[in-house]
């Protein structure tokens, strides 16, 4: 079980990191603390001070990375990819993660982050539930390791992922 402190570490990270639509409420987020699926790989400084997170889900059929991120002082040395690369190499399970459409530079270099570390774009039509009340969906993109989503395995575990991650019960 992650500690309140290092749970904090993170948060912190996680709110210099994303946009407010793109995580939850800090209770919201403390709450995932307790779900079976969810996990988080940590790497700490070497004062034991957490300065990159990656907080991921476990499912019978596939992983899914929700967020992955460093403390922006130190963005840019590999401790994304080393988080990236331990998460992948702890399965053999397909990994999938949402990206932001490439319309600007910033989007497209994100995109070829995990492209290098052998992720497919997929075309498929997507959208992230609201994690916060009162905010609006998200259109983004699936990425799959190690290799694109055919449609059925892409509506298969959107529908997971609405129903395990983002509370939605259809």
């Amino acid at each position: 079980m992650v500690q309140l402190e290092t749970f904090d570490q993170i948060y912190s990270i996680m709110k210099d990191s994303f946009p407010v639509i793109e995580y939850r409420s800090y209770e919201g987020q403390k709450m995932l603390l307790s779900n079976p699926y969810y996990r988080l790989l940590t790497q700490e400084d070497e004062h034991g001070k957490v300065i990159a997170f990656l907080a991921g889900w476990e499912f019978e059929s596939f992983r899914f990375v929700e967020h992955i991120a460093v403390s922006p002082v130190i963005r840019g040395g590999g401790r994304g990819r080393q988080l990236m690369e331990q998460f992948m190499k702890e399965s053999a399970l397909p990994v999938i993660l949402e990206v932001e459409p490439p319309e600007d530079e910033l989007k497209r270099r994100r995109i070829g982050f995990y492209e290098r570390l052998g992720f497919q774009l997929g075309d498929h039509k997507y959208v992230q539930p609201p994690l916060r009340e009162g905010q609006p969906e998200l259109p983004l993109c699936i990425m799959s390791y190690p290799q694109r989503l055919t449609e059925t395995e892409f509506h298969s575990y959107k529908e997971q992922l609405y129903r395990e991650v983002y509370g939605i019960h259809r």
